[in-house]
């Protein structure tokens, strides 16, 4: 069977197809994945090659295409009860989930969440007409991933002068035990920003780093680049983006024989801000019960 969808840089691609792709794609990891998993399994089986992910959305969302409506994929899959998702960002197949093996099946989610959406429309214009208006709810601009917030810091990340983007990485470096954290600015050093030195129990390693503020993907063209300026200098180079990184760029810094680089995307940079509590907080919402029944056995 030939590829399920395909991915340009102006239409839509075929939604049923990509919701195949992930079913198979989480039985192909045994039954669940974390997000970033499961695009790289559907972008491996499908051989979506790196320039067709380096195509990017354009306005209130800087996540490459096909990551983008392979969330969507996986919100009409979890609307027709195909998969479930944890609150730590792990999706699985459902037992109906596990029993999807055509097109034609997933064609069917599609078309029955589409004809909710629809009628949602026409019961929302209905109630609207008949009534006062009140304050409006947004019109649901995006898959549902439940991660908006990522996407407004990513936006506040990407508006950042490069400079304190750099003092972002290096303060985020020192808060996950990295010492002599240092930035070189504009060094033109072969794409360096910075070094550090990362101590694990009785052993040291020099790391050498890059962070840029990127839209869209990094290839591996910039992993090989990046890791020629480290070669015989560091024990270990971190590439730091907003960005995302191509499958062949996470193969390209894993490459057997050649010096490791750590890479951290938009999402992963997101979650390391947030658990460092840098410029990103949390709230718990107090919810006060009332036990009528419980007064009432005074």
């Amino acid at each position: 069977m030939g590829r399920k969808f395909e991915v340009d840089e102006e239409s839509l691609p075929y939604l049923p197809g990509m919701m195949l792709a992930i079913v198979e794609a989480l039985k192909d990891l045994g039954g669940s994945a974390t997000i970033h998993e499961l695009d790289e399994k559907v972008v491996e089986l499908e051989g979506v090659t790196e320039i067709e992910q380096s195509y990017q959305m354009k306005g209130f969302d800087n996540r490459p295409r096909v990551n983008y409506y392979l969330a969507w994929a996986r919100t009409y899959l979890k609307r027709g009860g195909a998969v479930k998702n944890s609150a730590r960002g792990v999706w699985a197949l459902t037992d109906q989930g596990q029993a999807l093996q055509t097109i034609q099946e997933t064609q069917a989610i599609y078309d029955q969440v589409g004809l909710e959406e629809r009628e949602k429309a026409r019961q929302k214009r209905l109630a609207q007409k008949n009534a006062a208006p009140l304050i409006e709810e947004p019109d649901n601009e995006g898959p549902d991933d439940g991660e908006d917030w990522k996407r407004k810091l990513l936006s506040v990340l990407g508006a950042m002068h490069p400079s304190a983007f750099e003092r972002l990485s290096q303060r985020l470096l020192r808060e996950a035990g990295f010492t002599k954290v240092e930035v070189r600015g504009k060094s033109n050093d072969g794409g360096i920003d910075g070094l550090g030195v990362l101590r694990v129990n009785l052993v040291s390693f020099q790391v050498y780093f890059q962070c840029k503020r990127w839209v869209g993907s990094v290839a591996s063209k910039e992993i090989r680049d990046f890791r020629g300026a480290v070669q015989g200098r560091a024990d270990k180079g971190l590439f730091i983006t907003t960005g995302h990184f191509t499958s062949q760029a996470s193969d390209e810094a894993t490459r057997d024989g050649a010096i490791a680089i750590d890479l951290i995307d938009g999402d992963r940079l997101c979650d390391l801000l947030k658990e460092n509590r840098l410029g990103v907080s949390t709230e718990m919402i107090e919810r006060v019960i009332v036990d009528a029944d419980w007064f009432s056995s005074v």
